[in-house]
Order: structure tokens, then sequence, then C-alpha cells
């Protein structure tokens, strides 16, 4: 069922999405060649514990780390490893915490060192991509409007979109309705009422669609092996225009 959210609860997922956001500036503080994901995790894992919330993906369905660190070709859900970033690579970290009862949940695909002018336009295609998904999340619209203005586009830039991944509600429960596709037709899928909160996550592959699960069970890589992005901001449904939750203007202030 898709529930909206009070103006109290919508102030606690706030109070989430702050420390999200700052949890992922300065996750992007270290990332650079010679860096291990499994230095980023820990880096994550304190500065949440420190602001007095819990990584929530520590342990949900059997995650093993606080935080999902997907380097290249990897979608999403990749583990953080003992494998050290490289000049050229870009690394997805997708961190969620649990606070005062209530869920934070964003994601940024931060370029390491260098990138080559596709990685780059990737990158900005896919965070763009973000935005005008956000645009369309408004009071009386519907899930396919969101994923219709996701998908047209990050298509337009020749690149592709992710379909058997999705964005979701948020609130007490990590995943909650409605499903948040990237790809749809206008006027189509769940409407959106006033106070919905959502996480949207854009999931754009360099390459072809498809996509396939490791046998780890959770990491999620390109078929083609070309790279993908993702990016990921917790928004209000409201009358007009979405209230932005999380943020990367932490991550940007810096320079990322």
């Amino acid at each position: 069922m898709v529930k909206p959210k009070t103006e109290e609860e919508i102030a606690l997922l706030r109070e989430n999405a702050i420390i999200v956001s700052k949890t992922l500036a300065e996750v992007g503080k270290w990332v650079a060649p010679g860096v291990t994901t499994a230095r980023l995790n820990e880096v994550a894992e304190t500065f949440i514990r420190d602001n007095g919330a819990v990584p929530s993906f520590l342990g949900f369905e059997g995650f093993p780390a606080a935080t999902c660190m997907s380097v290249n070709d990897v979608v999403v859900h990749g583990f953080p490893s003992d494998y050290v970033l490289k000049e050229g690579d870009i690394v997805s970290c997708d961190i969620g915490t649990l606070y005062k009862g209530y869920n934070g949940d964003s994601a940024y695909t931060f370029p390491v060192g260098e990138v080559d002018a596709a990685t780059q336009k990737l990158l900005d295609v896919t965070k763009a991509s973000l935005y005008k998904g956000i645009e369309a999340a408004v009071a009386g619209a519907r899930t396919g409007d969101i994923g219709h203005a996701v998908q047209t586009y990050a298509e337009s830039f020749g690149f592709s979109v992710v379909r058997e991944l999705e964005g979701h509600g948020l609130g007490k429960e990590m995943h909650e309705a409605p499903g948040i596709p990237n790809f749809g037709r206008r006027g189509h899928g769940a409407k959106l009422p006033e106070g919905l909160v959502i996480c949207i996550e854009p999931m754009i592959n360099a390459g072809g669609r498809g996509v396939y699960l490791a046998r780890n069970g959770w990491a999620v890589h390109t078929s083609d092996h070309k790279k993908s992005a993702h990016f990921e901001l917790t928004v209000v449904v409201r009358r007009g225009k979405a209230e932005r939750l999380s943020t990367f203007d932490y991550i940007e202030s810096t320079g990322k």
C-alpha cells in the first residue's frame, strides 16, 4: 500500500537523509587510486555510528557490509573488498542509515582520479537523469512519469536503462511501496500522493541494458562488462515541486 508520511515522519526521514548525505561526502574524501573499497566501507560505518545512527544495510537479508561498493561494471550491491581502486575507475557508494526508527538511503558514483570523457559523460547524464525524475515526482503524477523522464533523457545520449532494478518508497522500512522504475510511460503506474517519500535511483549503463547476478547472489553486473553509474536521492512528493531530503551538496562542495 502506498502511504504518505506525516510531517513528523518526514522530519525524522530528513534527519536520516542528512546523515547519509554527509556520510557520502566523507567517503568521497577518501576515494582515490590506491584505496580499497573495504577502507571506504570502514570510513562510512564509522561516520554513521559517530553520528548516532546504525548502518541499515549491514545484515539486511544477509548483506555482509555497511555499504554497497560497486566498481565499474557492477551496477549495484557490490561487496566492499580488498579491491584497490585504480585511476579511471568509477565506484558507486550506496549507503543506508537507521536513526530514530526511520531509514535513510542515498547513492553517488565517484570518479577515481581522472576518468576519460566517455565515462565522465556517463556520470553527468546519469546524475542529470535523476534530476529529471525528481522534476516529475509531484503530487497527482504517476510512477511512470518519473520512469519516462529518466529513460528518455538517458537514452537520448545513447545510454541504456537497467530495468530489473528500481527505486522505492522509504520510511520505517528500507523498501516500501511503490516501486519507482527508471523507465515507463507517462500516465501509467501508481499515483503519487502528497507526502509520499521515495528514493529515485537511476542505474544507467554505458552499453546495453542487460545485466546478470553474480554468484554471491548480490552484485549485479552489466552483461557486456561496460561501466554503469548509479545516483540516488530521497525526496518528498509535494504539489508543484518535490522536496529533496538528501543532497549531493556536501559532496560537491569538496570538488568531487
